[in-house]
């Protein structure tokens, strides 16, 4: 079968095209997935079955073209061609890939420089995963104004690539991509990439990199593949996403960003020819800053870190947090009090409503008495769905929350406050005692008089009773 592709490419290959025809639909009877220039086709991969690609009728005006394929976080391969050979000892054919003319990942691309006369392109498309994957892929063409994408590639592998290369952590975001070099026309060699540093080489080249976000708890494939259809190709990047720097050919060609888990950002460069007023775009590239084939932390269970498996962290934690509140408010006891009575009190709605309304909110708490009372609670993931009823009763919360706190605040006003302060309520105690004689509190003896008096009642209460009758000594 594999055999049986080559030399239908072949003879595609040797026949004659006129550049700039009308797109016409592919013939499935070769077996061969067909594009169309600036058209985006959704098309799924299998491991037992790769498929060759073909794209016809290019404009004689280009100079090299684009393609790119995406997928959600399931690795796919495009090459150029497959390189067919015969095993050793049998006539099985094996499919080996060419050295360094094929990319591996989620977001990957190819340049292809056009031959003079060439208004065809083939390329080979497969995937080792053992699912299908679910693909987009689109070709884009460039004119010989336009500059390179990756065309000063010294770092990857490809010889040139337009490539974003992109690593996450916990804490940041990091994509790389390859130095652009000049277009030039078809049949031509291309400028030295390091040879000078005017205004007639690569070194004029701006980078604008963009970012989009995905909208926010959007984990689906089909939100992806849609929204990356923004960031493809130069005007529509302008338009749907922020530009967050321009870097110049002195600067590294690497951006740092805040990582952000669960939320999806899809990042692009544009390179910019100021002389020319020309642009070319890289190869989008995607990220979630979290895995979806990881069995704990993953992408679905974040909001369930791994850390807070463990019972005492995850004790400790919650009562520093609850302990936490009360101490930064020591000093307002009034404000604690009416801010306590707001928040709790309004909860208890949320927690009533329950009974009758279905609410996610309500494990706020249920969650927190499951892991008291349940010791093997540690190992469940706490995913939650939050649908109409959470926002309604979220909303009600909040309004019963802000108005009580508000009537609390206007009924207090102007009133002692409530609960008194210990400390200050013990230090106006001891001035009034000092400042004012009438007081009968005044007038109380010191401790050690104190102790002194009470020891003597308590021997009193030891000594015999003296008999009756004159005890007083008659005087003469």
């Amino acid at each position: 079968m594999g055999l049986l592709r080559l030399l239908v490419l072949a003879v595609l290959a040797s026949e004659p095209r006129v550049a700039g025809g009308a797109e016409t639909v592919g013939n499935s009877s070769e077996g061969l997935l067909e594009f169309y220039i600036g058209k985006f086709r959704y098309f799924k991969l299998n491991r037992p079955s790769p498929e060759d690609a073909i794209l016809r009728h290019i404009s004689s005006n280009a100079s090299f073209l684009i393609f790119q394929i995406h997928s959600q976080y399931q690795n796919t391969t495009i090459s150029f061609s497959k390189e067919t050979e015969l095993g050793e000892g049998n006539t099985d054919m094996t499919n080996t890939l060419l050295h360094n003319t094929s990319g591996t990942g989620t977001d990957r691309g190819l340049v292809f420089i056009l031959r003079p006369e060439q208004s065809m392109c083939t390329w080979h498309l497969e995937t080792l995963d053992a699912e299908p994957v679910q693909n987009v892929a689109i070709p884009l063409t460039y004119s010989e104004r336009d500059p390179v994408p990756g065309g000063c590639n010294l770092e990857f592998d490809l010889d040139i690539d337009p490539n974003i290369y992109l690593e996450y952590n916990f804490f940041e975001t990091t994509i790389k991509f390859a130095p652009a070099n000049l277009g030039y026309a078809r049949g031509t060699n291309p400028l030295p990439c390091d040879i000078g540093t005017g205004r007639d080489s690569r070194w004029r080249l701006l980078y604008d990199v963009y970012q989009y976000f995905l909208p926010e708890n959007d984990l689906t494939q089909e939100g992806l593949l849609k929204h990356l259809q923004r960031m493809a190709e130069v005007p529509q990047v302008k338009a749907s996403a922020i530009k967050v720097v321009t870097l110049t050919a002195n600067d590294r060609t690497s951006v740092s960003f805040s990582s952000l888990r669960g939320q999806g950002v899809i990042y692009n460069v544009i390179v910019r020819d100021p002389l020319l007023n020309t642009s070319a775009a890289y190869v989008p590239a995607h990220t979630y800053a979290c895995s979806f084939e990881a069995k704990e932390g993953n992408c679905s269970s974040l909001r369930n870190l791994k850390i807070f498996q463990d019972d005492g962290v995850f004790w400790v934690t919650f009562s520093c947090v609850a302990v936490l509140i009360p101490v930064v408010f020591m000093g307002c006891l009034r404000i604690l009090n009416i801010l306590t009575c707001g928040f709790i009190g309004s909860y208890s709605v949320v927690l009533a409503s329950d009974s009758y309304l279905y609410t996610s909110l309500s494990y706020i708490t249920l969650n927190v008495l499951k892991r008291a009372l349940n010791v093997d609670f540690h190992r469940a993931f706490t995913n939650v769905p939050f649908q109409t009823n959470d926002f309604i009763i979220l909303a009600v919360w909040g309004m019963l929350a802000v108005s009580g706190i508000t009537l609390q605040i206007r009924r207090e006003r102007g009133r002692p406050f409530f609960p008194p302060h210990p400390y200050k309520l013990w230090k106006r105690e001891r001035e009034r005692r000092v400042t004012n004689v009438l007081d009968p509190s005044y007038h109380i003896p010191p401790l050690r008089e104190r102790l002194c008096g009470q020891l003597t009642q308590i021997k009193e209460l030891f000594r015999k009773e003296q008999p009756a009758g004159e005890r007083t000594p008659l005087l003469l």
